[in-house]
């Protein structure tokens, strides 16, 4: 009994002091690409709105996602988006997501990614409502949001947002 116990004890000395010396000869580039990069706080962010373009009876508006920290800072998924007026209340519903497929976007200081929102270019199936002042941006995976000022009217009761990403893809 007494042999066995030593044996174990010192095959697990002998795994503990392999993994030391693999760890000891890891580089502190292998290191940082394995550590987790942390999500973006609306404090690390400055949202602003692009260009719009119309298409095919859409209007699309990227919303930008700008990193505005020291460090690199992550985004994914889909943001929350509602229009608002002057006065701050929501006209209509919220976005829904366009369903396309998403992954984790990292941006750098000073990077940007973006969301595009999408409504009708006009009457196409049904009214306009009245246009907002605002959208009310929830970035992916907060529950702080950010007013954009962005005169958006939700046309045919059409209103998406595609995900956070930096091929400006809805």
């Amino acid at each position: 009994m007494r042999r066995r116990g030593t044996a174990v004890a010192l095959g697990a000395a002998l795994v503990g002091v392999t993994a030391t010396g693999a760890a000891w000869s890891a580089t502190p580039a292998a290191a940082r690409t394995t550590a987790a990069v942390r999500t973006c706080a609306v404090s690390d962010l400055y949202l602003s709105m692009g260009t719009k373009e119309g298409a095919a009876g859409s209007l699309y508006w990227p919303i930008r996602f700008t990193n505005t920290s020291t460090t690199d800072c992550a985004l994914r998924g889909y943001p929350g988006v509602s229009v608002l007026d002057s006065a701050h209340h929501r006209i209509g519903p919220a976005a829904t997501h366009s369903g396309r497929t998403y992954g984790t976007v990292t941006l750098g200081p000073a990077h940007s990614a973006s969301a595009v929102v999408r409504t009708t270019n006009g009457p196409v199936g049904g009214p306009c409502l009245r246009t907002g002042a605002y959208l009310q941006v929830y970035p992916p995976a907060s529950r702080t949001a950010v007013l954009v000022p962005a005169p958006w009217t939700i046309c045919s009761s059409t209103f998406q947002v595609g995900p956070v990403n930096v091929q400006g893809a809805f």
